[in-house]
């Protein structure tokens, strides 16, 4: 597994994470067992960053991550929470008082008295721009509640806004083989800063495993299902934004892509569209979810894929290009 620097946090973590959102049951049902097996296989399988927020499952994913570190404690993992949607999404709730209720509630939940890494979650974009919710990070820093802090983003106007912050650690944002617009000015400046990037929906909701058809169904309580058309959050948050018969249909453009690459040779599609992404100058690391063990070792795996060349990029720009750019480049 290779490693970087997640930006001015200092610490180093693997390429390929875990994103956790599934283990809160927000994806279908997931068992504390399996949710636990998930994060011993990637464990050893390589990964020490995991990803997670006070929403996923209203602090379940939280929880069963602070059990499973407490019952591990020789592992050196750095976890990364979230916090503020667990309010209704008015700037005027970002204040000093509600980050404080909200950062010893996930200490709380994740058993340690210092949160390694805390992000606001997808605020309104006018917190971005307002210099009392930095000046209340830096104070949460101060005291010692958390050790860095970073922002989950929708948008690229929102990730540079966050990258100018000279306390910013680390922007997480959506980057993948179907949403590039990031790769034009937040990586370059985020490299600049000494940010770090962390890329979530990495596979697209699952578009990128290749493994979906038009007539794939998902639970009814899954995202993929309830939030198609941002109904309950933003839509980009939901394969990515695209429209999901265009992205099967690009899906098979892709591992087509693939099947001419040589570095690629006995990686998944999954494999390769996290490695892509992996290997992009400016990310930090890369947090696919998994529901299983075979998932997460799965995953895991892309952290070890070569390089892959530069006519393999130039073919994932051209699938972006043909399919997406029109509808999801101007959004985002």
């Amino acid at each position: 597994m290779h490693t970087r620097t997640l930006g001015r946090t200092g610490r180093t973590v693997s390429v390929i994470g875990l994103g956790t959102w599934q283990l809160g049951a927000d994806w279908g049902d997931v068992s504390e067992a399996d949710a636990t097996a998930v994060l011993d296989t990637a464990v050893q399988s390589g990964v020490t960053f995991f990803d997670t927020a006070d929403v996923y499952g209203d602090g379940r994913s939280e929880s069963i991550i602070g059990r499973y570190l407490a019952d591990n404690p020789s592992l050196d993992i750095t976890v990364a929470t979230k916090m503020g949607r667990r309010e209704e999404q008015d700037p005027a709730n970002f204040t000093l008082e509600k980050f404080r209720e909200w950062t010893d509630r996930s200490r709380r939940n994740l058993g340690v008295d210092t949160l390694d890494l805390v992000q606001l979650h997808c605020p309104p974009t006018p917190v971005f721009s307002n210099d009392a919710v930095y000046d209340a990070l830096d104070t949460l820093v101060e005291e010692g509640a958390i050790a860095n802090y970073g922002v989950s983003v929708e948008t690229v106007d929102e990730a540079l806004a966050a990258i100018a912050r000279p306390g910013t650690a680390s922007v997480q944002i959506i980057l993948n083989a179907f949403r590039l617009k990031p790769l034009d000015a937040v990586l370059p400046a985020a490299r600049d800063a000494g940010v770090g990037i962390i890329a979530r929906v990495p596979l697209a909701s699952g578009l990128l495993s290749g493994r979906y058809t038009t007539e794939t169904t998902f639970a009814e309580n899954d995202h993929r299902t309830f939030n198609r058309g941002g109904e309950a959050f933003d839509v980009g948050e939901t394969f990515s934004g695209v429209d999901f018969e265009a992205g099967v249909a690009a899906a098979q453009e892709f591992a087509a892509l693939i099947a001419g690459e040589p570095a690629a040779s006995g990686y998944s599609t999954a494999q390769v569209a996290l490695a892509w992404v992996a290997q992009l100058d400016g990310v930090s690391s890369v947090i696919p979810g998994a529901r299983n063990p075979e998932q997460a070792a799965s995953n895991a795996a892309a952290g070890e894929l070569p390089q892959l060349s530069e006519g393999f990029t130039a073919g994932v720009r051209d699938i972006y290009d043909r399919y997406f750019r029109a509808a999801v480049h101007p959004r985002w």
